[in-house]
C-alpha cells in the first residue's frame, strides 16, 4: 500500500482548506446580498443637528439594519421644505418639531399624525452682544425658520413676555433652519435675535453672540422634536412603523449610555462635518448637554404630553388659532404604534 508523504497530505489538508474558505467567504457574501435585498427602505428627514444623536448611534451600531430596515437619512433646510416633502411623499418619515405636525394638519389640511417623542428642542434665546435685555429688542429684527411654527412661536412668546408685539415691536425675518439662523446673526448685526439650539449654541457663544436663557427655563416644558407621518401611510405600513420606531427607542438607549459617549462624539461631529466643523471640545460638551432630560434627549423617546399641550397653547395664544383655546391634544397622536414598539423591546 502506498501511503502519501507528510508533507503531501499537508498540501492536500491545506487545498481542501482553501477550498472551504473560498465556498463559505462566497456563501457569506451570498448572505450580505440577500439580508441587504431583504432591508426594507425608509426615507427619513430631519434638521441637521444634535438632537439626531440616537439615528447616529443607532446606524453606527447597526441597530436599524437588525430590525431589517435601511435608512436614507436626508437633511432639511427648513421647516417648509420639510413639511411640502412629507405632503409630497418624498420621503415617510419626518423628524423635527412637532407643532410642523400641527400646523401641516391646521394650515395645509394634511393628515399628519405624531407618532414619538424625543426631546425638549435644547433651545436658547440668543441676542447680538450690545443687546442687554429682551426689551432691548424693540424696532429690531428676529430671525426664525416659518413665521407660523414651533420655534418662532417661542421666540414670539418670549418677546410678548416683555410687552413686545410682532409687527408692532419687532420685525420677523423668515431664514431657514438653525445653522441658517445663527448664520444670519453672525454676518449682520441687524439680525439682533433668534432662538438657537445645540451644537450651534456653543459656536455662537464662542463667536461673541449672548444667550439670554434656555427655552424651557423661559417658558416652561416643550414637546419638541418627534416623529410624524401621513397617517394614510402609517395605517398601511404598520409593522414597519412599529419596527422603526423599535429601532429608534433601542438607539436612544444605546446613545444615552456613558459607555457610548466616545461613539456618540465622534458621529456628532462625522455626521454634521459637511454643515458645521465640530472640535473633540464642542462635541464632547454637546453629548453632555444632550444627556440631560430636561434640556435634551428624552429617555426612549417618550412623548411629553405636557409639552405637548404647551405647544397648542402657544400657537392658540401666539398665532390665535382655534378661536384662542387649544383643543385636546388626541387629535395630532397616535402613539399605538409607539407602545407596541416599546413593549416590543421590553426593558
Amino acid at each position: 500500500m502506498r501511503l502519501f508523504c507528510s508533507s503531501g497530505i499537508a498540501r492536500t489538508l491545506r487545498g481542501f482548506d482553501a477550498l472551504r474558505s473560498m465556498a463559505a467567504f462566497a456563501l457569506s457574501l451570498a448572505a450580505v446580498a440577500a439580508g441587504a435585498a431583504d432591508l426594507a427602505p425608509l426615507r427619513v428627514k430631519v434638521f441637521p443637528g444634535a438632537q439626531n444623536l440616537p439615528i447616529f448611534v443607532g446606524l453606527a451600531k447597526g441597530v436599524f439594519e437588525k430590525h431589517g430596515l435601511k435608512i436614507d437619512l436626508q437633511f432639511t433646510a427648513s421647516s417648509p421644505e420639510q413639511r411640502d416633502g412629507l405632503a409630497a411623499g418624498a420621503f415617510e418619515i419626518a423628524h423635527a418639531a412637532v407643532d410642523n405636525a400641527v400646523a401641516m394638519v391646521e394650515l395645509a389640511g394634511k393628515d399628519v399624525v405624531i407618532v414619538m417623542g424625543g426631546d425638549s428642542s435644547m433651545n436658547e434665546f440668543f441676542v447680538q452682544p450690545a443687546i442687554q435685555s429682551v426689551k432691548d429688542l424693540r424696532g429690531k429684527i428676529v430671525l426664525v425658520d416659518a413665521p407660523n411654527t414651533a420655534y418662532a412661536l417661542q421666540a414670539k412668546k418670549v418677546l410678548l413676555v416683555n410687552g413686545l408685539k410682532e409687527g408692532t415691536d419687532y420685525t420677523v425675518k423668515p431664514v431657514g433652519g438653525t445653522p441658517f439662523r445663527m448664520r444670519g446673526m453672525l454676518e449682520s448685526p441687524d439680525a439682533a435675535a433668534a432662538v438657537i439650539n445645540l451644537p450651534y449654541s456653543l459656536l455662537a457663544k464662542q463667536k461673541g453672540l449672548k444667550s439670554l436663557g434656555r427655552t424651557v427655563d423661559l417658558l416652561g416644558p416643550y414637546q419638541a422634536t418627534g416623529a410624524f407621518v401621513l397617517r394614510s401611510w402609517a395605517q398601511a405600513n404598520g409593522p414597519l412603523l412599529e419596527r422603526y420606531i423599535a429601532a429608534y427607542i433601542e438607539s436612544t438607549r444605546l446613545a444615552l449610555q456613558p459607555s457610548n459617549r466616545d461613539l456618540g462624539m465622534k458621529v456628532l461631529a462625522e455626521r454634521l462635518q459637511k454643515i458645521v466643523q465640530l472640535s473633540p471640545e464642542e462635541a464632547a460638551q454637546t453629548y453632555d448637554l444632550l444627556m440631560d432630560p430636561k434640556f435634551g434627549l428624552s429617555p426612549d423617546a417618550k412623548f411629553d404630553i405636557q409639552g405637548f399641550r404647551n405647544v397648542l397653547a402657544l400657537r392658540a395664544e401666539i398665532e390665535g388659532s382655534w378661536g384662542g383655546k387649544a383643543p385636546a391634544p388626541d387629535k395630532y397622536l397616535d402613539l399605538s404604534y409607539y407602545q407596541r414598539a416599546l413593549q416590543s423591546l421590553g426593558r
